[in-house]
């Protein structure tokens, strides 16, 4: 049984539970509990716990302790599958290690890489990095720098890591770094691949790794209420509308005084507010922060569009953005200024957005998994939150499949249609003007672009 009085109890350095103690983390939660003694006695671990359990802190207090007895770049190397969740992490090894002068560099596509590349050449004792850009550098790299000291490799949100998509990439670097490291894998869904890894017998020289598992069978928390909206596909908007101006009364409290929108200019839909109402529009009162899921990028920027003419202050973050208009996003939405995310399942993994109160699922996702990660940006550290999902003719398979991987039956919301209805006529103008700034703009061919550049990398 390990002690979860404080982080003192299990070994962490004074200087590192002072740290914890100034974010005002002042009681280890049960991952950090279970998996900080195990790191700091020099085990391999796999933990397995709900989305806002505190994984981080849970990999990043053993590596930043054995860094200051020992300090030395490049010490870790963390993988994360989204370039979002790679720049959160980094800011949370900067906070926690800033006493003991930790350097870290974020290594993702999308920024330049000469940048990049000097930066792994200043030694940074931290490494932050999507598979894919790291093997970049490692390939590109004249020998100025090299991943043959590591002590700890990290694998985050590792249900997604050990997926086709990166098991190149992967193979790669388990190559090329040393043997006798330190390996964690971390991750809010048991996959068949983590099973299997659990399952096999240990590296040469190497003990079976310690292994926490949450004893809980429901993947998703109790604070988290979980509806959904039964709904024809082709009138979802209405219903999306009125949802954003009238959310359930749990949550309409949490509603933020935000600064007056600005009046936009021309956009292509990432950044800005929104659009000026007519002279004969009310201003509708903004949400709660919402993330709204979609699965497709130009749904995501369709919806934007759409929300920003009903002046619903929106932000969009999808793949066909580039990196600094996603940061840019995330940092409005952080900042309460915009009070609605419109996101593609880049959004979905790891990502620590305080009181977000409501996630909205336009699309159902593809896979089951998917829907706890994205449930999970809401109802983090204790506090309550709302998930409603859009459940069209197409989903009846979806839902049966969620609600078995979950181990929670949906509860169904209905939705006043009358009221609903009021607003048609000025949801159906703003659908036709957001699908004509999305033509103006050239999105299909922007997406057309990218599906060629996808198939040649693959052809490659």
């Amino acid at each position: 049984m390990h002690p979860t009085g404080s982080f003192g109890d299990m070994g962490v350095a004074p200087p590192l539970s002072a740290a914890l103690a100034r974010m005002s983390i002042r009681a280890p939660t049960e991952i950090q509990a279970a998996c900080i003694p195990p790191l700091l006695e020099g085990r391999d671990c796999i933990g397995n716990a709900k989305t806002g359990s505190g994984k981080t802190i849970a990999f990043a207090i053993p590596i930043l302790q054995k860094l200051s007895e020992d300090p030395y770049g490049i010490f870790a190397l963390v993988l994360t599958p989204t370039r979002e969740l790679a720049f959160q992490i980094s800011e949370q090894f900067a906070v926690l290690g800033a006493a003991i002068g930790v350097r870290t560099s974020v290594v993702v596509g999308g920024m330049d890489m000469m940048t990049q590349a000097l930066e792994l050449g200043g030694l940074p004792h931290v490494v932050v990095a999507t598979p894919g850009r790291m093997v970049d550098h490692l390939r590109s790299s004249n020998g100025e720098w090299n991943l043959s000291r590591v002590k700890f490799l990290v694998l985050d949100e590792a249900d997604r890591l050990l997926t086709s998509t990166f098991s190149p990439e992967l193979k790669f670097l388990f190559e090329t770094l040393p043997s006798d490291r330190q390996t964690c894998l971390f991750t809010a869904t048991l996959t068949e691949a983590i099973e299997s890894l659990i399952e096999a017998p240990p590296r040469s020289g190497k003990v079976k790794p310690f292994v926490h598992r949450t004893l809980s069978t429901v993947e998703t928390v109790a604070t988290l209420k979980q509806h959904y909206v039964l709904v024809p596909s082709h009138v979802r908007e209405p219903y999306l509308y009125h949802l954003l101006c009238n959310p359930p009364e749990s949550i309409a409290s949490l509603r933020r005084v935000t600064p007056e929108p600005i009046k936009p200019g021309k956009s292509r839909g990432k950044t800005r507010t929104s659009q000026k109402p007519g002279p004969d529009e009310d201003i509708p009162i903004q949400p709660p922060p919402t993330i709204i899921f979609c699965t497709k990028p130009r749904t995501a920027a369709y919806i934007t569009h759409l929300l920003q003419t009903l002046s619903i202050r929106s932000t969009a973050l999808h793949s066909r953005l580039t990196q600094r208009e996603r940061l840019t996003s995330l940092s409005l939405f952080r900042s309460s200024f915009i009070p609605v995310l419109v996101s593609t399942d880049v959004g979905a993994r790891g990502l620590d957005i305080e009181d977000v109160a409501m996630v909205i699922n336009w699309d159902l996702p593809n896979e089951p998994e998917e829907y706890t990660h994205r449930v999970g940006r809401t109802a983090r550290a204790g506090k309550g939150g709302v998930a409603i999902s859009f459940v069209t003719e197409k989903d009846e398979e979806r839902v049966s499949r969620i609600e078995a991987r979950i181990g929670v039956q949906l509860e169904a919301m209905t939705m006043p249609e009358n009221m609903v209805l009021e607003k048609l006529n000025a949801v159906s103008t703003a659908k036709r003007l957001a699908n004509m700034e999305l033509h103006d703009s050239n999105f299909g061919q922007r997406e057309e672009i990218h599906k060629l550049k996808c198939r040649r990398k693959a052809e490659a």
